[in-house]
């Protein structure tokens, strides 16, 4: 089950969205969390200040970042009038400027893959909107120059 963990406590202590209990992002939770807490150093650049909390996830490799601009259902679809799936794509190497993102994404269901691939390309790395066909988990594979991670995404019923 996924949990929103908030590090917003003295010395990033962390709790749980809401306080006290564990909530899901989706029906379908992922299996990566969306934390609330100060970026990793090397995806601070731009951020003021630069211990700003936001919510993002990590891949899985630890290689890349997704700040994502909600607290709450940070990835909705279908995406509200006035709305969109905003995604800063912050690699941790940028060895190769001027690649694009590769993402093949696909919807898990109880950690099983289901439906069609989808493929989506963020030119350069960086701001995106990525949207989905549909509410769940989605694990993205991304590529960008020679590296490669994954991550899980939650997509709430907007």
């Amino acid at each position: 089950m996924t949990t929103w963990v908030l590090a917003d406590g003295p010395a990033g202590t962390q709790r749980t969205a809401g306080g006290t209990a564990a909530r899901p992002a989706t029906a379908d939770a992922c299996a990566s969390a969306v934390v609330y807490g100060s970026l990793p150093v090397w995806a601070r650049a731009g951020f003021s200040p630069p211990s700003l909390a936001m919510p993002y996830v990590l891949g899985a490799r630890g290689d890349i970042a997704a700040v994502l601009w909600a607290r709450h259902d940070p990835l909705v679809m279908p995406t509200p009038p006035g709305r969109n799936n905003k995604i800063l794509w912050v690699p941790k190497v940028w060895d190769s400027v001027g690649s694009n993102l590769q993402i093949t994404a696909q919807r898990l269901v109880g950690g099983t893959a289901v439906g069609p691939v989808q493929r989506r390309t963020v030119a350069g790395v960086g701001p995106s909107i990525v949207d989905m066909p549909t509410p769940g988990c989605w694990q993205f594979t991304l590529r960008w120059g020679r590296h490669t991670d994954t991550m899980d995404l939650p997509y709430s019923a907007g």
